[in-house]
């Protein structure tokens, strides 16, 4: 069993947990713990966005949605970051699509708290801009690496970026899955990762991926697995401050109403 983040303070986003302990204490009335199992959904293209929701476990694929259906992801969200961006940066609405492919929680703030914030230039909201800045360099990358690299260096890249997520080497999931967010058949995908088990860089079985050679993985993988990463961390604080274990810090435990 792999196993999924309790999420029991807010502090576990790493973008709250930045904050300075004044700013965090007058957001703590307002995060609510929820739920996210995996194949839930947060949003919906067009769906209005009232809520932010900072990750504390678990990942978040965000992918485009044609007409007939497809999709292709364009950035992966875990501990670092949140989804709802729209909500206070004047858009409302995105139209992209968040679902939860690896199961943890997040802590739900309402945007109208986040906004009083951007009025008055706190220091969420000088998060929130840096973040979106390092959202918008990874959906770059992602673009250029989709055009010029081939399967298996995308397939390595995006198990890498959703290890860094996770608390440990192993993620469950399905080839379909996998493929659905890459944009490309199941076939490929089951060639690609037999070729990396061939190399004795992974084990895939029953719909769990084990690492088994980290430093190999980088090495297969192409450079926008690290060109995201440094843009991360030169954009981000890398520095946690320490989680609060005051009174009261599990929250609320809700199940998000997503449409699954």
């Amino acid at each position: 069993m792999i196993p999924v983040p309790t999420g029991r303070s807010p502090r576990q986003n790493k973008l709250l947990a930045a904050l300075p302990a004044r700013h965090y204490q007058l957001l703590r009335p307002d995060l609510k713990r929820v739920a996210l199992p995996q194949g839930a959904t947060i949003h919906f293209p067009g769906d209005s966005e009232s809520q932010l929701y900072f990750i504390a476990g678990g990942l978040v694929s965000r992918a485009c949605v044609t007409r007939n259906g497809e999709s292709a992801e364009f950035a992966l969200t875990g501990n670092e970051g949140v989804i709802g961006l729209a909500s206070v940066l004047g858009g409302e609405s995105s139209p992209t699509r968040a679902v939860v492919v690896s199961p943890g929680c997040a802590w739900r703030l309402p945007a109208s708290v986040a906004l009083q914030e951007l009025e008055h230039e706190g220091p969420l909201a000088r998060l929130l801009l840096r973040y979106t800045l390092a959202l918008i360099a990874q959906a770059g990358q992602v673009a250029a690496c989709n055009r010029h690299h081939s399967l298996e260096q995308r397939l390595c890249r995006w198990m890498l970026w959703s290890l860094d997520r996770l608390p440990s080497n192993a993620l469950a999931m399905k080839q379909e899955s996998i493929a659905e967010l890459l944009g490309v058949r199941r076939e490929r995908v089951s060639e690609a990762a037999a070729n990396l088990q061939r190399q004795g860089l992974i084990r895939y079985a029953r719909g769990c991926i084990d690492i088994l050679d980290r430093r190999g993985m980088q090495a297969r993988a192409c450079e926008c697995y690290a060109a995201v990463n440094r843009e991360y961390a030169r954009l981000l604080p890398q520095r946690q401050a320490a989680p609060h274990a005051g009174a009261g810090e599990s929250g609320l435990e809700l199940t998000i109403a997503m449409h699954c």
